[in-house]
Parts: structure tokens; C-alpha cells; sequence
């Protein structure tokens, strides 16, 4: 756990050069199921952390790992941003996303598809398997919520943007979680409550409920949180009083639809607390 800590201070200082392809090759990588994008920190040779990015709709995985991207702030701070590639979608005008809502046709066994990028980045850029946070936005935020919930232990944390469950909610999920959401307080895109889409064929997930199963799955004692901080750009609320080894937290900002400013910051520094414990 305390090797994150170190690897970030050794690669505080050091610029980053990240790429939009699979390394120094421009064209992004190849696994059996799809393709990614791998922004990696100069110099780095193994056991480097990483975060995994679902871009939302019509997207495609080098949104997160161009320069200028939230690669950027990762890269400085020694972890490596590993971008998907989603399918194109049929029957939608909305471009490339994922297979994220268990109800409907599954295009590609996503879960399956992430894994493999897992252990290809492991074996060909010295990724840390064991320390990559799973996130995305909008339907990439649901994406990832539905892995958390299939299988909490496939990744080392969770970090939605924007995007949960879909209705029918789960009930439960596969066991306990670390976890931090957030989400626009303005947002009207995928509102806080959802909305039906396709004149009601589909209807968006309540996040709050969400909240109640993540709490209901890490055995937290309190409906409310336990800490609430508003002091800076971010609405924080955490429940501390639950199973050991978990984490929950929920961060609602001002804005709409989209990952706030900071955000990247917020997440790498709330994913080392939790390294640390």
C-alpha cells in the first residue's frame, strides 16, 4: 500500500508526455475484444498505478489520455490513464458507449472486454493490476457502477462521473465497495433523479438510491454520512461507520453534466488516503 505514496512523490516534479495511442505507437491497443489508449508517466518502468476512464456517449478512449486531458494531472502524479474504446451502438445516434445496462442487448461482455485491458496493460506497460481505479463518465459513470456491483474485487476502487444505475435499480449488489461518486448538483442530462428516455422505453437510475445500496453493501450503520465538508469547490459527504476495508463517498458540485474541474485531483488524493490506511 505505502509504495503509491512513494511513487507519487518520486513523480511529483516530473513532466508528462502523454500519449493518445498504445505508448509511442500512435494507433491505440489491441486486445480480443476491443482497442485502449495508455497515457503513461515519464520514466515509469513497473508496478504503476493507473486509472481506468469510460468515456460517455459518442466518446471514444483518448478523450482521457490526450494532452490537456485529465492525463495531465495522473501523469504528474506517477499514474498511468488507460482510455477503452467503446462499440458503436446500433440503433442510436449517440456513436460509441457501452453494453452497461443489464436489461437490455449486451453487445460485448464488458466486464470481460476491461479485464483484458487490465492484464494487457500489466504485461506490456508494468501497470499495477492490483492498484486501478475504475471510472467514467455519464454512461461511462453507469458502466463502471454496474462493474463495481458485478464484481466489487475487479478493480481496486470506483469512481463514477455523472452516470449510475439505470431503472429497474439493482437491489443488491456482489459484496462491499470503495467508492466515491460524484455528480452535478445542476445536472440535467442524467439528473440527480433521472428521467425516462425513448419516450419512456428507458428510464435513468436515482442516484440517491444508488447511495442506499452502496451503503446497504458496505454494512454502513447511518442513512446519512458521517462527514460533510463544503469548504472547497466540492460538496463531500462520507460515511466512515461501516465494514472495515471499505469506502463511500458522494460529491455533488454546482455545475451540470459534465467532470468538474479538480475532480482528478480529488479522486488520486482520496484513492492514496484509502492506500495508505
Amino acid at each position: 500500500m505505502k509504495k503509491i505514496a512513494k511513487f507519487t512523490a518520486a513523480f511529483a516534479i516530473i513532466g508528462s508526455t502523454a500519449q493518445a495511442g498504445c505508448g509511442n505507437d500512435p494507433e491505440p491497443c489491441e486486445v480480443e475484444l476491443g482497442s485502449y489508449h495508455i497515457a503513461l508517466p515519464d520514466n515509469a518502468s513497473s508496478d504503476i498505478p493507473a486509472i481506468m476512464f469510460l468515456h460517455g456517449a459518442g466518446g471514444t478512449g483518448n478523450g482521457s489520455t490526450r494532452p490537456g486531458s485529465m492525463a495531465d494531472t495522473a501523469n504528474a502524479r506517477g499514474y498511468a490513464v488507460i482510455g477503452p474504446n467503446g462499440l458503436q451502438r446500433e440503433n442510436t445516434r449517440f456513436g460509441p458507449g457501452w453494453s452497461f445496462h443489464p436489461a437490455r442487448p449486451q453487445q460485448r461482455d464488458e466486464m470481460a472486454f476491461f479485464q483484458q485491458i487490465a492484464d494487457d496493460a500489466a504485461a506490456r506497460f508494468g501497470i499495477d493490476r492490483d492498484q486501478i481505479i475504475l471510472g467514467g463518465f455519464s454512461i461511462g459513470g453507469s458502466m463502471a457502477s454496474y462493474i463495481a456491483c458485478q464484481d466489487p474485487t475487479a478493480f481496486a476502487a470506483y469512481a463514477p462521473v455523472g452516470g449510475s444505475f439505470w431503472r429497474p435499480h439493482p437491489t443488491e449488489c456482489n459484496g462491499p465497495v470503495r467508492l466515491l461518486h460524484t455528480h452535478g448538483w445542476k445536472d440535467k442530462t442524467v439528473p440527480l433523479e433521472g428521467r425516462p428516455l425513448g419516450n419512456g422505453t428507458i428510464l435513468q437510475g436515482d442516484v440517491w438510491y444508488a447511495m442506499g445500496v452502496w451503503r446497504g453493501e458496505n454494512g454502513c450503520d447511518g442513512l446519512r454520512g458521517d462527514t460533510f465538508d463544503t469548504s472547497g469547490d466540492f460538496w463531500v459527504r462520507t460515511w466512515e461507520e461501516c465494514d472495515a476495508g471499505t469506502a463511500l463517498e458522494f460529491i455533488l458540485h454546482p455545475g451540470g453534466h459534465g467532470i468538474p474541474r479538480g475532480w482528478s485531483t480529488h479522486t488520486l488524493d482520496w484513492f492514496e488516503a484509502l492506500s495508505a490506511e
